[in-house]
């Protein structure tokens, strides 16, 4: 038996099978827990769906994070066939595309700023609302995506870092509020790695190149890493960590200063 088993988890943010959601989704199923999926729209239902059923979920549902009746929705659809929820996974971010190039100062409007922050931080604490009636007296989990931006300026991340830093925030004021109800709340910080999401971010390409010359691990981290951490938070064997956030970037985030090349490496 896994770890989760007879858990059950709500997956949001799976778009393909390249989303960090959906390497967790995996670590999860791997480990016993039971899964619900939510997606965005139509299109995104063509792809979201087989992908629930190759692991064995017959329960998904439209949601989108700006959408209040929408999610509603999908919560009491979660009460009907379910009753009580354990675990919930939040990885949604999103920027407009423009907001994501160029110098922070010229491309950040008062429009992307509203909405980098309203469905990449508003959208887990709206969530976790919905959520929390299912959990109560559970000892539930939830966790949520963020980056080395929250904290470093990252070139072309712009105000997506902004966003990141408020989601940081989010997890440790969530996890103040709900750790009396048993609720534990927790952040990855991955590296960077290809998905729909980051093809979005100027110089991507570049970042994947730097992060696996200088990380310590000498690599870029995968689906598969971080999908691990993300069930080992979610289950018994992290019930003493809430309001943390756990780098899962193959050390990247500790060095201050790295010449590979000069220790003869490359």
């Amino acid at each position: 038996m896994g770890f989760l088993a007879g858990k059950r988890a709500l997956i949001v943010g799976v778009a393909t099978d390249r989303s960090i959601a959906w390497g967790i989704a995996q670590a999860m199923h791997r480990e016993g827990a039971e899964l619900a999926f939510t997606y965005l729209n139509d299109k995104m239902k063509e792809r979201v769906v087989p992908l629930a059923e190759s692991l064995g979920s017959r329960l998904t549902m439209p949601m989108d994070v700006t959408n209040d009746g929408e999610m509603d929705a999908g919560f009491d659809l979660l009460k009907r066939e379910w009753g009580h929820l354990d675990i919930l996974v939040h990885s949604v971010a999103f920027a407009p595309r423009e907001a994501l190039a160029g110098s922070f100062v010229e491309s950040t409007t008062r429009d992307s700023f509203r909405t980098a922050h309203e469905i990449s931080s508003y959208s887990f604490t709206a969530l976790a609302k919905r959520a929390l009636p299912l959990m109560e007296g559970r000892d539930g989990a939830m966790v949520t995506l963020s980056y080395l931006g929250a904290v470093r300026s990252i070139p072309s991340y712009n105000v997506m870092g902004l966003a990141k830093a408020s989601l940081e925030a989010n997890v440790r004021f969530l996890a103040a509020d709900l750790g009396p109800r048993g609720i534990r709340v927790n952040g990855i910080s991955a590296g960077p790695i290809k998905t729909l999401s980051a093809a979005g971010i100027s110089g991507f390409r570049k970042m994947l190149g730097h992060v696996a010359e200088v990380a310590p691990l000498r690599r870029n981290v995968t689906l598969e890493d971080v999908g691990n951490a993300a069930a080992f938070l979610c289950s018994h064997l992290a019930n003493g960590i809430t309001g943390e956030i756990l780098y899962v970037d193959a050390g990247f985030s500790t060095v201050g200063m790295s010449f590979p090349h000069e220790a003869g490496e490359g």
